[in-house]
C-alpha cells in the first residue's frame, strides 16, 4: 500500500499536543469497518465473531453440573467506545480501557450432571446478554522494519472484564423437556454472576486473542508512518 492512505485510516501527526484523543478517535473511525470487514486486508467482519468452544464446571462433585458452549456467535463488539488510552513508554504496557453496550452471545448448548435433584444432561441452544461491559485492555507492542517502512506489533494482550447486567438462557433443550428447560434457566437466572464468573477466565483468554488478531492484522497493512506521520514528513 506504500504510504497511501486507505480509508480506514485516520491519521494523527507527531508532535499533537491532542494526540491520544486523535488516536482514540482514529479507532472510533475504524468501527463501521470493522463491522462489514476489511477484504483487501483479509479482515473478516466482526459481526459476529465466532469463538469455537467454553467449558463451565459449575458445581462439583462426581455428577457435578457441566454446561459445554460450542459454536459461539458474538454480537456487539464492533460497537465499542474507547474512554482511555495510555501509550507504551520505556517498555511498559500501553493501557486502553473500553465500553461495549451491549454482547450478544449465540451458542449451541451442550450440558451433563445433575443439575440441584436433576439429572440436567442435554443440548440445545444457549442465549446470553451482558450489558455495559468494561474491558480494561493492558499489552506489549514491538516495532519491525520490512522494505525500509516500520510496522507495529501487539506482542502480547491481557484482557479484564466486568459486567454491569447480564441475562442468560436456553431453549430447546433436549427435545423440548419443559421441566429441564425451566430447571435450567432458574438456575442461570439466580446464579447468572457465578455463571459469568466461571466462563471468565476463558472468555478474557478469547477476547484477547480477538483483539490481538484484528489489530495485528491491520497494523500489518499500515505502515507506523501512515497512521501517525512523523515531524520529518509532515508539510507546513
Amino acid at each position: 500500500m506504500g504510504n497511501l492512505k486507505a480509508p480506514y485510516v485516520k491519521q494523527c501527526y507527531e508532535g499533537d499536543p491532542q494526540v491520544i484523543n486523535c488516536f482514540i478517535s482514529a479507532l472510533h473511525h475504524l468501527k463501521p469497518y470493522l463491522a462489514s470487514g476489511i477484504k483487501e486486508i483479509e479482515l473478516p467482519t466482526v459481526e459476529p465473531f465466532l469463538m469455537d468452544e467454553l467449558s463451565l464446571s459449575l458445581t462439583g462433585g462426581p455428577n457435578g453440573y457441566t454446561i459445554s458452549l460450542k459454536e459461539m456467535m458474538i454480537y456487539g463488539a464492533s460497537n465499542f467506545s474507547m474512554s482511555k488510552l495510555k501509550l507504551s513508554e520505556n517498555g511498559k504496557p500501553f493501557e486502553a480501557q473500553i465500553n461495549i453496550p451491549s454482547l450478544k452471545i449465540n451458542a449451541r448448548y451442550q450440558s451433563s450432571g445433575v443439575l440441584i435433584i436433576l439429572p440436567a444432561s442435554g443440548n440445545g441452544t444457549f442465549l446470553g446478554q451482558f450489558d455495559d461491559l468494561d474491558c480494561m485492555l493492558k499489552g506489549k507492542v514491538s516495532i519491525n522494519v520490512k522494505d525500509g517502512q516500520r510496522y507495529l506489533h501487539v506482542d502480547a494482550l491481557h484482557v479484564d472484564l466486568t459486567v454491569k447486567k447480564m441475562r442468560m438462557m436456553v431453549k430447546n433443550i433436549f427435545k423440548n423437556n419443559r421441566i429441564l428447560t425451566e430447571a435450567i434457566n432458574l438456575f442461570l437466572r439466580e446464579n447468572g454472576h457465578e455463571v459469568f464468573k466461571v466462563m471468565l477466565p476463558q472468555l478474557r483468554k478469547k477476547l484477547a486473542g480477538l483483539f490481538m488478531s484484528i489489530s495485528n492484522k491491520l497494523l500489518t497493512h499500515v505502515p507506523v508512518d501512515v497512521f501517525y506521520v512523523p515531524l520529518a514528513k509532515q508539510t507546513s
